[in-house]
């Protein structure tokens, strides 16, 4: 394993929202950097926290306190171009299939066996897309509010993504108004689970067009059509997530106006999966932590 190199500083701030103890690094992979933050022992059996658009692992710091005392070793990286990981800046860097590549390439820096993979929004092809690929390595899965497959024939995209497409006018929104980090209360079922300093640290990370071309390049990688670049890849994950017989869990925010209804899709994908819905929003994370934390345990065993 590589030698992880120290995380830059994060403001007081942020620090005080984050499990005390929480350990900070940097993880070399090829051509970039990736800010990872852990709870628990080192040698605990591995929860990995895969999160999504636009956040970063401070998404999970809630689930982590949640699991404090429990003997996992939590870990959540940043995915590349979000939080305090390397941020490329040209779009086309950024594929699904090259961002399955790189969590691969992180798992297999910091040598992760014997993980269950808790994944949310892009989180879900992403988590599930490297462990797919490291199936031996795979103790279990914990499935909230994301896609595991590709859209339906004859689906239409919703008016976020169709808008991220939108030439000029979705440049203009992503990259100079900050969207959609500053209105991801929008997507709650509590509004206010996400403001004052919670909704400022979600924020921080990408300010200032140098450090925010992910958000728009990630919404762009959704299909709008069954053309799209990244079906392929969102089609062997469904393959592999409809045959996949290890444990399983799903929490769903039922609240969530962006993929609050893929619940049951998923469901039929993992039918030995235990359901919890929960009246949350798309960043579940932030309002029931306790059950996500009930549904990792349940499957870490």
């Amino acid at each position: 394993m590589n030698e992880p190199l120290p995380a830059p500083d994060l403001p007081e701030w942020i620090e005080r929202l984050l499990v005390p103890g929480t350990r900070r690094s940097l993880v070399q992979i090829p051509g970039q950097l990736v800010h990872v933050m852990e709870t628990g022992p080192t040698d605990g059996p591995v929860v990995l926290c895969v999160h999504g658009n636009p956040t970063w692992s401070f998404l999970y710091r809630k689930v982590a306190a949640e699991l404090e005392g429990s003997g996992y070793r939590v870990v959540m990286p940043d995915a590349v171009g979000l939080g305090l990981s390397s941020k490329p800046t040209r779009m086309s860097e950024h594929t699904l299939d090259q961002h399955i590549a790189w969590y691969g390439q992180v798992v297999d820096a910091l040598e992760l066996s014997n993980v269950v993979v808790v994944v949310q929004d892009w989180g879900g092809p992403l988590g599930v897309g490297a462990m797919m690929e490291r199936r031996e390595r795979l103790a279990g899965m914990v499935v909230m509010n994301t896609v595991l497959g590709p859209p339906r024939e004859g689906f239409r995209a919703t008016l976020f993504h169709r808008f991220a497409k939108a030439p000029v006018i979705s440049d203009l929104a992503f990259r100079g108004l900050g969207f959609p980090q500053v209105r991801l209360s929008m997507a709650q079922g509590d509004k206010r689970s996400i403001s004052g300093d919670v909704s400022r640290a979600y924020r921080w990370p990408l300010r200032g067009r140098s450090r925010n071309a992910a958000p728009l390049a990630l919404a762009r990688m959704v299909p709008d059509s069954l053309e799209h670049p990244s079906v392929p890849a969102l089609t062997r994950i469904q393959a592999f997530t409809e045959a996949y017989a290890g444990p399983a869990a799903i929490v769903w925010g039922d609240r969530d106006p962006v993929l609050g209804k893929l619940k049951n899709r998923i469901a039929r994908w993992l039918p030995q999966a235990q359901v919890t819905s929960t009246g949350a929003g798309h960043f579940l994370q932030e309002e029931v932590p306790a059950d996500i934390a009930r549904a990792i345990r349940a499957v870490r065993g």
